[in-house]
């Protein structure tokens, strides 16, 4: 018998271990793993030779083609390959009417679903979407369940913007989505604090980027998450926090923990590398929301990582361009930050080289936990049966970042000239090579839109520890 292909010499890395094993892949899947002499005959052998043999990254909080991010799935989904990352989740929308966004008329999230999926016939790498609530529309009510069958069994909100729904729809929601078991996902800030912080700094003619993170403060962050997290808690409903910021905010996730399941939450890889101090430096170009914090808050986001109330570090990639950026105030749009192309490297060295986490500890957090909280059970694992999505990392090689290398449209990186030891050499989607040496080698419309399963949470999943 004959397979496709034998990665050899390399160290594999498990969600649990490292192994000196080769990998047979035959086609698209994983066919097994065990020593050089028990490979069957292969049509291509790799050298991975002083490489880490790695799961694809799932990232499962990307904006894509939307009202927040202008890049396509052609350029966001080069970034994710040339990135490590072989699956994305994305945000399918229930369009609203306002001055400040693009649609001219309210849709359903049945429409929103399909105009991602058609735009996404050009990706690089699978994608699933999450469905983003975005009104008080009673109706959403009863596109949900159809909704799941066809793979979105995951649904954000937003507690602040224009588009922020109330404490008292949200709960709705919930009690929805635990009938249909589903995920809850939202983005916490309270609204009126934000606004009325943002107010009084204006006022003051306080016009310097310097002062968004007083302006979006991390008690406003966690207030929020607080109040979500309850109402996950009383609905019996899934829910996964998302960019979690500060302290106080993973904080207010760990005290609704106690079932050990229905609660989780990520951080994203700025949120445990880069502190408020940038914006002196780079001004608007870091302007997300929440915003960038403090060192402590650097240290708290790694603290929740080891004890597993975080279990995921995601992106939030947002592509814009420096000309919108510096053109706005640091409380107008547009917000966001790309992080595709940079994010393993920059987390393998941060959490790593200068934390002491262990290599399954990175796998389990960018690779396996993702899957596994959104239902890819074909994704994240180098398990034998599963997709062929995998990473050559060299966890030695140094760079420097530089926004020169961009695959997406953003003109610029909040890790310019940031130097990180760890660097994908190539990345493999279905067994097929799609990015090598920090050039696209794979075709647009290869990836395909990933049907995702209601996930099963249990008292028994992974958590992170430093070893």
């Amino acid at each position: 018998m004959t397979i496709d292909t034998v990665i050899s010499g390399g160290t594999l890395v498990t969600s649990r271990n490292t192994l000196s094993s080769d990998l047979a892949i035959d086609n698209g899947t994983i066919v097994g793993i065990g020593d050089k002499d028990c490979m069957p005959e292969s049509e291509e052998t790799i050298d991975a030779s002083g490489l880490l043999v790695m799961p694809g990254v799932i990232d499962p909080h990307v904006h894509i083609d939307d009202h927040v991010s202008l890049d396509t799935y052609e350029t966001a989904t080069s970034a994710a390959a040339l990135g490590g990352v072989t699956t994305v989740i994305d945000f399918a929308w229930q369009s609203y009417v306002s001055e400040d966004n693009p649609w001219e008329e309210e849709k359903t999230l049945r429409e929103g679903v399909t105009r991602k999926r058609e735009k996404g016939e050009k990706a690089f790498i699978d994608f699933g979407l999450h469905g983003g609530i975005l009104r008080e529309d009673p109706a959403i009510f009863d596109e949900l369940a159809s909704l799941v069958e066809l793979g979105i069994t995951s649904f954000k909100m937003y507690t602040t913007y224009e588009f922020g729904l109330s404490n008292g729809f949200i709960r709705e929601i919930f009690e929805e989505l635990q009938k249909v078991d589903a995920v809850g996902i939202a983005h916490t800030e309270d609204d009126s604090v934000c606004e009325s912080l943002t107010a009084e700094f204006q006022a003051a003619d306080r016009d310097e980027p310097v002062w968004l993170p007083a302006a979006r403060p991390d008690y406003a962050e966690a207030m929020a998450a607080d109040d979500v997290a309850r109402l996950a808690r009383e609905t019996g409903t899934k829910y996964y926090g998302v960019h979690t910021s500060c302290r106080k905010a993973a904080n207010a996730l760990a005290q609704h923990q106690h079932d050990g399941s229905l609660i989780r939450g990520e951080t994203c890889t700025h949120y445990t590398t880069l502190t408020r101090d940038i914006y002196q430096e780079l001004g608007n170009l870091p302007k997300i929301a929440p915003p960038l914090r403090t060192g402590n808050d650097n240290d708290a986001m790694f603290e929740y990582l080891r004890n597993g109330t975080l279990s995921v570090v995601s992106t939030d990639h947002v592509a814009q361009t420096r000309e919108r950026k510096e053109a706005s105030e640091w409380w107008e749009d547009p917000f966001g930050a790309n992080s595709l192309q940079a994010s393993l490297p920059v987390f393998h060295d941060e959490a790593v080289n200068k934390r002491g986490f262990s290599y399954p500890s990175l796998v389990r957090l960018m690779c396996t936990n993702p899957a596994q909280t959104f239902g890819l059970p074909k994704k994240g694992t180098l398990e034998p049966g599963t997709d062929a999505d995998i990473v050559l990392f060299d966890p030695d090689e140094k760079y420097t970042i530089s926004a020169q290398d961009n695959a997406s449209v953003a003109d610029y990186t909040i890790y310019e000239d940031r130097e990180v030891s760890g660097k994908v050499k190539r990345t493999y989607l279905r067994g097929e090579l799609i990015a090598s040496e920090g050039e696209i080698i794979g075709k647009p419309g290869y990836g395909e839109f990933v049907r995702r399963e209601r996930p099963t949470w249990d008292d028994d999943y992974t958590t992170v520890i430093s070893s």
